[in-house]
C-alpha cells in the first residue's frame, strides 16, 4: 500500500513539473514573439508604405490593384511556402469631385458645412439638390410624419451614437442602419435625399462615410445618401429649431460602374503534422477613399502578415497550415470573404480557426472568440500567459466579417479586439491616415495575435 501510495505521489509530481515546463516553454515562445515585433517587427514599415506610397484603396481603384501587387510581393519575400490571388469581381464606385453643401437661412445667406457622399450612392443633378430638410431620429418617426411630411423634402437623420456604451462598437451598431437603410426608407415616402450625421463620438468636422443600400429600389427611386460631419450636424439642429424653414443644398458627383476584377491575397506555412488544417490569420485590403485607410483596416493587414513573419523569424514551425487572408471589398460588398469561404468549401479545406484584426491599429486589450464553451474554458486557461502583456479581454462575441462566411460546426472564429475608444475618431473619415497610428500599439497588437495563433496551433481546437 506505501508503494502505491509513493508511485501515485511520484506520478503526480512527476505530471506537475511537466506542466510547468510546458507552460514556461509557452511564455518562451511568446515572449519570443513579443520581443521581434517591438524590436525587429516590420508592421510600422509595411504600414507606412502601403498608406504613404499607395493610399486609399477603394475596391475597383487603380490603388487597390496596387496594393494586391505589393503585398503579394511582400509575402514572397518572407519566404512563405506558397503564395497566391485568389479572384473575384468587385463593385467599382467613385465619389468624383468633392461635395459641396450649405445651409440658406434666406436667398443669398448661406452656410457652408462638411459632407461626404456614402458609398453607393447616386449622385444629385448636376448643380445639386436643394431643399427644405426635416429631422427624424429614426425610421420610426419617419413612419410617423409619412408622406405628407417627408415628400420633397430631404430628410436628416440625427440620432448619435450612445455615448454612455463603454463598448464604442454597440455604440456603432447601434445607430448604423440609418447610414445602411436611411435612403432606401427615406425614399418610400417621397424624399429627395438623405443626409445622415457621422458615426462619430468625438465631435470635429469630418463627414464619415460608408457603405449604404438602396434595398429593392428602382434606379428611378434612388436618391442621394450623403453624411454630414457632428459638428455640421449639430449646427443643422439647432438652425432647424430656430428656423424650420430653412432649405439645405447638397452637390455629389458620385457614380457607379460595372463591376471589376480584383484578388484577395493569400499566402501560406504548411503545417508540419497536420498540413490539411488550416487556420487563417487575416484583415481587409480595401479601404475609404477619404483617408488612406490605415486604422481601417491598413493596420489588420500588416498585422496579419506579420503573423507569419514572426513564426518564421522565430523559428516556429506550426503543426497546422498557417494562412494569412488579405481580403478585398470588405467595405462595400464582402465579396473576398465570400469568394474565399466558397472556394474552401468546394475544395473540402478543413478550416479549424481563423482570428481577424479590424478595429484599428490601437493598444490590443484581448480578443472575442465565436466558438464553443469548452473553447473558451481553453483560452480562459492561457490568461496566465497574456498577463504580462496586459492582454485580458477574452469573451465570447463576435470575430471578423470577413471570416464569418468560414463559420461551421466545432470552428474558431476570432477578433482582435483593441481599445476602442477613439476607434470612430477615424473610421471611414478623411484623418484616418498613417500619422493617427502609434507604432508600439502596431506592434503589440501583431505579437498578440502571433500568440493566439500559436497557442491554437499547439493545443488544437476542443
Amino acid at each position: 500500500m506505501k508503494n502505491l501510495s509513493l508511485t501515485i505521489l511520484i506520478l503526480i509530481s512527476f505530471n506537475s513539473f511537466a506542466q510547468v515546463d510546458i507552460v514556461k516553454e509557452d511564455s518562451i515562445a511568446i515572449k519570443k514573439f513579443y520581443n521581434t515585433s517591438l524590436l525587429e517587427g516590420k508592421s510600422y514599415a509595411w504600414l507606412d508604405h502601403l498608406s504613404n506610397q499607395i493610399g486609399a484603396r477603394l475596391s475597383g481603384s487603380l490603388n487597390a490593384q496596387k496594393a494586391v501587387e505589393w503585398t503579394e510581393k511582400e509575402l514572397k519575400a518572407i519566404g512563405l511556402d506558397k503564395v497566391w490571388l485568389q479572384s473575384v469581381m468587385v463593385p467599382k464606385w467613385t465619389r468624383g469631385v468633392t461635395e459641396f453643401a450649405y445651409i440658406e437661412t434666406e436667398p443669398g445667406k448661406s452656410t457652408n458645412v462638411p459632407i461626404c457622399a456614402l458609398g453607393g450612392s447616386v449622385p444629385t443633378p448636376i448643380g445639386g439638390i436643394k431643399a427644405s430638410i426635416i429631422e427624424v431620429q429614426n425610421f420610426e418617426d419617419l413612419r410617423e410624419l409619412g408622406t405628407s411630411g417627408v415628400e420633397g423634402k430631404i430628410v436628416f437623420f440625427n440620432r448619435p451614437m450612445q455615448a454612455d456604451l463603454i463598448n464604442t462598437f454597440e455604440a456603432y451598431g447601434g445607430c448604423v442602419d440609418q447610414r445602411y437603410s436611411g435612403a432606401a426608407e427615406a425614399a418610400k415616402f417621397g424624399a429627395v435625399g438623405v443626409l445622415v450625421r457621422s458615426m462619430n463620438l468625438r465631435l470635429d468636422d469630418f463627414p464619415h462615410t460608408g457603405a449604404m443600400s438602396y434595398g429593392n429600389l428602382t434606379n428611378i427611386e434612388k436618391i442621394p445618401a450623403a453624411a454630414i460631419s457632428t459638428n455640421g450636424a449639430n449646427l443643422l439642429s439647432s438652425m432647424l429649431k430656430l428656423n424650420p424653414k430653412i432649405k439645405f443644398l447638397m452637390n455629389m458627383n458620385c457614380r457607379s460602374w460595372k463591376d471589376v476584377e480584383s484578388f484577395n491575397v493569400i499566402g501560406e506555412i504548411t503545417g508540419t503534422e497536420f498540413p490539411k488544417e488550416y487556420m487563417v490569420v487575416g484583415g481587409h485590403l480595401d479601404s475609404w477613399d477619404l483617408g488612406d485607410g490605415s486604422h481601417d483596416d491598413g493596420a489588420g493587414v500588416v498585422q496579419s502578415m506579420e503573423v507569419l513573419r514572426l513564426f518564421k523569424e522565430t523559428g516556429y514551425k506550426p503543426k497546422r497550415s498557417i494562412r494569412v487572408v488579405l481580403f478585398m471589398n470588405e467595405e462595400n460588398g464582402l465579396r473576398g470573404g465570400k469568394k474565399y469561404a466558397k472556394a474552401a468549401q468546394n475544395k473540402g479545406e478543413n478550416h479549424v480557426f481563423a482570428l481577424e484584426s479590424d478595429a484599428g491599429g490601437f493598444t490590443p486589450r484581448g480578443f472575442s472568440f465565436d466558438c464553443s464553451d469548452q473553447n473558451i474554458s481553453q483560452v480562459h486557461s492561457w490568461k496566465p500567459l497574456f498577463e504580462p502583456y496586459l492582454i485580458h479581454y477574452f469573451v465570447k462575441g463576435g470575430s471578423g466579417a470577413d471570416i464569418g462566411p468560414l463559420k461551421k460546426e466545432g470552428m474558431v472564429l476570432a477578433g482582435l479586439r483593441p481599445d476602442s475608444q477613439r476607434y470612430f475618431d477615424y473610421h471611414h473619415a478623411k484623418n484616418d491616415i498613417f500619422d493617427a497610428i502609434n507604432k508600439r500599439e502596431l506592434e503589440l497588437g501583431a505579437a498578440t495575435m502571433t500568440s493566439l495563433v500559436y497557442l491554437f496551433d499547439k493545443y488544437g481546437v476542443k
